[in-house]
Parts: C-alpha cells; sequence; structure tokens
C-alpha cells in the first residue's frame, strides 16, 4: 500500500514537472506577449503594467500575417493532402499485399526518416531554381511531402493490418473492385489514423522554417514563420511585438489540437497498439 501512493506520488511529481516544462515557454510567450521591450528585459516573470495591446496590431501588419498565415494554410493544405492521397495508397499496398523485397522497402523507409533534409538541401535548391521553382508553393508542397510520407506511410499501415481481410474479401464478393475496396471501405475505417497523421504533419508544416524560408524568398509567397523570423533586427528588437506575434501565429494550430486532440490520441493509441 505505502509503495503504492509513493509510486502514485512520484509519478504525479514527474508529470507536474513535464507540465511545467511543456506549458512553461508557452505561458512566458502569453505574459510578455502584452508588456513593453524594458519590461521584458528587466522583469520577465512580472505581470504587465499595462496591456499592451499594440504588440499585436503593429505585429500583425508589420509581419503582414494576414497573407503570410494564408500562405502557410495553402502550403500546409496542399501537404496534408499529398501525403494522405499519396501515403495512404502505400500503406494499403504494404499492409494487404505479398511483397517479396519487403524487408528491403522497410529498411528504405526507416532509412528515409533518418535522414536529415540538410543533406539534401542545396541539391534541391539548384534543382528548383534550375526548374524555375523558387516561390512555388506547389513544388515545396511536393518536397514536403517527401519528407513526411515515410512517417505517414508506416503509421497507416499499422491501421489497414489490424481491419480483418474477412471484410475486404465480403466487399469484393459482393462485386467491388479494388479502388472501390480501399474508397468505401478501407479509408472510412482508418480515418483515425488519416487524422492523426493530417495533425501532425500540419503541425509540422505551419512551424517548418528551413525548407520555406529557401524556397519561398519572394514577400508574397513567404509563410508566417519566415516572416516572424523577419522581425528580430540585427542591433534591437521589439520583443513585446515579437511575442504578441508569436502568439497570432501559435493560435490557429493550437485551437486546432483543442478542438481535435481527442481524436488525435485515440489515432495514436490505435496506431501504436494495432498490427
Amino acid at each position: 500500500m505505502i509503495e503504492s501512493r509513493l509510486s502514485t506520488t512520484i509519478s504525479y511529481i514527474v508529470l507536474s514537472l513535464a507540465l511545467v516544462f511543456a506549458l512553461g515557454p508557452l505561458a512566458l510567450m502569453v505574459l510578455n506577449a502584452f508588456k513593453t521591450t524594458p519590461e521584458i528585459i528587466t522583469s520577465p516573470l512580472s505581470l504587465p503594467a499595462e496591456l499592451q495591446w499594440s504588440n499585436f496590431t503593429r505585429g500583425w501588419e508589420d509581419a503582414r500575417l494576414g497573407e503570410t498565415m494564408w500562405n502557410s494554410a495553402k502550403v500546409t493544405g496542399m501537404t496534408i493532402f499529398l501525403v494522405l492521397t499519396t501515403g495512404s495508397g502505400a500503406a494499403y499496398v504494404l499492409a494487404r499485399r505479398k511483397i517479396g523485397a519487403w524487408k528491403q522497402v522497410s529498411a528504405y523507409i526507416l532509412a528515409t526518416t533518418t535522414a536529415p533534409i540538410q543533406l539534401f538541401l542545396f541539391p534541391l535548391y539548384f534543382g528548383f531554381a534550375k526548374a524555375g521553382w523558387i516561390n512555388n508553393p506547389i513544388a515545396v508542397s511536393f518536397v514536403y511531402c517527401a519528407m513526411f510520407s515515410p512517417f505517414a506511410i508506416m503509421l497507416l499501415r499499422t491501421y489497414f493490418i489490424a481491419i480483418p481481410k474477412e471484410l475486404e474479401e465480403a466487399a469484393e464478393l459482393d462485386g467491388a473492385n479494388a479502388w472501390q475496396v480501399f474508397w468505401r471501405v478501407m479509408l472510412p475505417i482508418v480515418s483515425p489514423g488519416l487524422l492523426t497523421v493530417a495533425l501532425i504533419i500540419g503541425l509540422y508544416c505551419w512551424n517548418e522554417f528551413l525548407i520555406a524560408s529557401t524556397f519561398l524568398q519572394s514577400r508574397d509567397e513567404m509563410t508566417a514563420v519566415v516572416a516572424f523570423s523577419l522581425l528580430s533586427g540585427q542591433y534591437t528588437s521589439d520583443w513585446g511585438q515579437i511575442m504578441a506575434t508569436a502568439m497570432i501565429i501559435v493560435l490557429p494550430i493550437l485551437m486546432l489540437f483543442l478542438l481535435l486532440q481527442r481524436y488525435f490520441i485515440d489515432g495514436m493509441a490505435g496506431g501504436s497498439t494495432k498490427g
């Protein structure tokens, strides 16, 4: 009994510390978004003497968030569409069809998840420049698709494996062809996995900086994160404005995650236990 209480207490302490480390930066961002730069520098943990709402208006205007956040949304949406359409098909084939070279395919997919994008950055840039694809959001979406597809394929494959084969055979006996089985039977069943993949990839794409800053250099095509990075000056920075802008950029994806967190958690749990 005493050991059980001790383990419970330790668990709560560890979880509380993890919560502080996870939410601490967000809390500091929200707190300092309403303060002036001198207040932030002198006392970043104190409450603001007066709420500085102008930080948000200046951040919105200087970072052109109305335009740049729309650019981020376009790139993120196209990436999610590409990954889900190609990744779900590949995962279905790998889960349902006998592939003699499955070990080699699996090793290749896992290897691509560990290879850093920096290895391919210069060749990609020269290729994009020669093809005239710099400042092309669709081309950048294909780069993101290549980056995130291995993860999506491996996760979705576990969902397809968990579906009983009898269900697929019953649909085929009813006259459904391979496409109808995949589209009308399999995809609705693995929808929690699709939503999980969409949320994770959406989060990464929305916050991604290296690829976006390399291939989307035009003022009209840059994403919100790239525009945000330009707010920091070489010699001085308005930290109140920077914190307020960061808060605006984080808010949409945070609200989306909070609204869909139950489905996200169910999807991750299902993907980790099935197959």
